[in-house]
């Protein structure tokens, strides 16, 4: 660090990735992703780390990024779950980084569910096996 500005604008970042994580608005979509130790070790802080970046360069002002424990599906970690404000969850399941853009460009920005990344296309995957 060189100047006092530099550190005023390190912690405007820092503030802003922040308010990003937090759940105070119930007209917000919610974007949850699965943190418990399965997540993690099927990959789950870099899908975290993926939405909120994308997110954050966006400019998504009713979006918020959190994460939460246990989802229960082990085999299909890492889970994300979205939230649309009033309407139902959907559930997105084997995420990527890559996976999680897709779904905020066109779930979160344009309205339209990433079928093929939902639990029930994967439950569909399973029985034809």
């Amino acid at each position: 660090m060189k100047s006092l500005e530099e550190l005023k604008a390190i912690r405007e970042k820092a503030r802003e990735q922040m308010n990003l994580r937090k759940e105070d608005n119930s007209d917000n979509t919610r974007i949850v992703v699965g943190m418990a130790t399965c997540g993690i070790a099927a990959g789950a802080r870099p899908v975290l780390a993926a939405a909120v970046e994308q997110v954050s360069r966006r400019k998504l002002e009713n979006v918020s990024v959190t994460q939460t424990g246990c989802i229960g599906v082990c085999r299909l970690e890492p889970i994300v779950e979205v939230f649309p404000p009033g309407g139902e969850k959907v559930t997105y399941v084997k995420m990527t980084p890559e996976k999680m853009e897709k779904i905020i460009a066109e779930h979160i920005v344009n309205n339209r569910v990433v079928t093929e990344y939902t639990i029930g296309a994967a439950d569909s995957d399973q029985e034809g096996r």
